[in-house]
């Protein structure tokens, strides 16, 4: 059990990462624990961060997202980045210099269009950036395997990039689902 957050009085603790339960005690209610449920939230449990979504939603229980820095999606793709530039700079990699400036830019690509998403303030621009930034990311999976064809990289270098741009992927996807659902339901509650 690990304290992952909270406001107004209750603090969140995560328990059971396996089945995204969380739990709040609360001193203010006297309450000394009962469940939460979050439509989206965030939390860092042992160095990894999970994403929780539940039924339902109740008011004020959504941690919100201040910065662009406190994406899960961004701060994953920066790890990406890091990772590809570290490869690329030994090596045979590091003399195919069309090929090395390619997998960065498209990595940096990645981190750069979460942010300006982010920036624009709007869920339907963000959504259109994620989409570059989905973009990106099959980008850099594509030029992985050509990097591993000309054996710059071992297989196991190859797996894990590739499955870390996965991970990204995966996640810029839902938290695109998640806003496009959250722009269809202002547009249908506005027509109301």
């Amino acid at each position: 059990r690990r304290r992952v957050g909270g406001s107004e009085g209750a603090r969140v603790w995560a328990v059971g990462v396996r089945s995204w339960e969380c739990r709040v005690q609360s001193a203010a209610l006297g309450v000394r624990s009962a469940e939460l449920s979050v439509l989206s939230a965030e939390f860092r449990v042992r160095r990894s961060w999970y994403s929780v979504k539940s039924h339902r939603e109740e008011e004020g229980s959504v941690t919100a997202i201040r910065k662009f820095e406190d994406i899960l999606s961004w701060r994953k793709a920066r790890e990406l980045t890091r990772l590809v530039y570290r490869l690329t700079a030994s090596g045979k990699f590091s003399k195919d210099y069309a090929l090395k400036d390619q997998l960065r830019r498209a990595s940096v690509s990645v981190m750069l269009n979460i942010a300006e998403g982010f920036a624009r303030r709007t869920n339907k621009e963000f959504v259109q950036f994620l989409g570059n930034a989905h973009g990106s990311v099959a980008e850099v999976q594509s030029a992985l395997y050509v990097a591993l064809d000309c054996a710059y990289m071992s297989q196991q270098d190859f797996d894990d990039l590739y499955g870390m741009a996965d991970e990204v992927s995966r996640l810029i996807s839902r938290l695109s689902t998640y806003l496009k659902k959250s722009v269809s339901k202002k547009r249908a509650s506005s027509t109301q």
